[in-house]
């Protein structure tokens, strides 16, 4: 078995205008200072990561890993999340969706769309670049809108939804292979990877490709009411990145799973910090771990109510207190009575 590397902090929601979170140089400082040991860095905030100089130079991107080894760090992953989100994206949005994108495409969906695949492929090869090993995203969505079979679907209408998002994808994730990184989709509502039905219908539809993967992030499934424990146990073979996210769903009379157009605070389901929610990290920690999962505990801080820089003091904490130290030796091993091969086969009555 192998230890869970972390703790460690997604910075996209912490990045700002002002210090120290406005600079890589102390935003990994303030990270490293709250009790971190890597960071996964948002290719899309300019104020931290250059993704164009990234992708066209190591000596770049070694220049990059060495500041946050200044301040004793790793960089964990790459994160393309809002370009992935514009791979695919419906009409519904493209107002709101615009906002993801560089000015020049703004307006301009096709145009949009080509600009987005080219920053999912340049986070691929700067993920190469820094020797990374998986790289985060997001699905994006064309069946989304259809989402509840009311008004009554036409037939095909998501078989064809789900054919052109593998199309757009499918050379994503062979770049992804040539790069020798995984692409981990997160499976999130709001878009068309939201649970293990669409990531199968997807998985099928680009024949099983090798570097199509999942990041396991709890808080979007106990949003769903679906069983993040069994999850693991369906899909583990294809979780490559783990976001350490906790959230709670309290349904009413009033409300329950889609939450009436309420704010954050006022949903049945919402984020919280971590320990704050329902999640069981035990749990989760306990199945990874026998898994062998080898990959990086990442915070993701989005909570309705607490402070941010506190969430992430305590989140540190809480991920360190969860991982498990793997053990070298099994607990029974005193008692083993140090038989070989002639000895099994005596005790099994083999030679009589």
């Amino acid at each position: 078995m192998k230890t869970i590397k972390g703790p460690a902090l997604f910075l996209a929601q912490f990045a700002g205008d002002a210090a120290p979170f406005n600079s890589w140089t102390s935003i990994t400082r303030w990270a490293a200072d709250c009790g971190y040991a890597g960071v996964q860095v948002p290719t899309w905030d300019a104020r931290l990561f250059d993704l164009d100089r990234a992708a066209e130079s190591k000596d770049w991107c070694d220049q990059f890993k060495g500041e946050a080894a200044e301040a004793g760090l790793e960089v964990t992953e790459l994160a393309s999340h809002l370009h992935g989100q514009l791979v695919a994206a419906h009409p519904a949005y493209d107002t709101m969706l615009d906002g993801f994108a560089d000015p020049s495409v703004r307006g301009n969906p096709k145009a949009r769309q080509e600009w987005a695949v080219d920053r999912v492929m340049k986070g691929l090869t700067a993920s190469r670049n820094l020797g990374l090993k998986a790289m985060a995203t997001f699905s994006g969505a064309l069946a989304w809108p259809y989402l509840y079979p009311w008004p009554q679907r036409p037939a095909g209408l998501v078989e064809t939804a789900f054919d052109e998002l593998a199309a757009r994808w499918r050379p994503i994730l062979d770049h992804a292979e040539d790069c020798g990184i995984d692409l981990c989709y997160e499976i999130h509502p709001g878009e068309d990877l939201h649970d293990g039905v669409t990531f199968e219908m997807f998985l099928e539809r680009v024949g099983g490709h090798a570097r199509c993967n999942m990041l396991y992030d709890p808080s979007h499934y106990v949003l769903q009411a679906l069983d993040y424990l069994d999850n693991i146990d369906i899909y583990g073979s294809r979780i490559r990145m783990f976001h350490v996210k906790d959230a709670e769903l309290n349904p009413t009379g009033r409300q329950g799973v889609y939450g009436g157009f309420q704010s954050w605070v006022n949903r049945a389901g919402r984020f919280r910090s971590l320990g704050d929610g329902q999640v069981d990290f035990g749990a989760i920690f306990s199945k990874l771990t026998a898994l062998d999962f080898d990959g990086w505990a990442v915070v993701e801080w989005e909570c309705a109510l607490k402070h941010p820089e506190d969430g992430a003091r305590e989140g540190a904490e809480f991920v360190r207190n969860h991982i498990i130290r793997v053990t070298p030796n099994a607990f029974d091993d005193f008692a083993g009575a140090g038989t070989d091969e002639a000895a099994n086969r005596a005790m099994l009555g083999l030679d009589r």
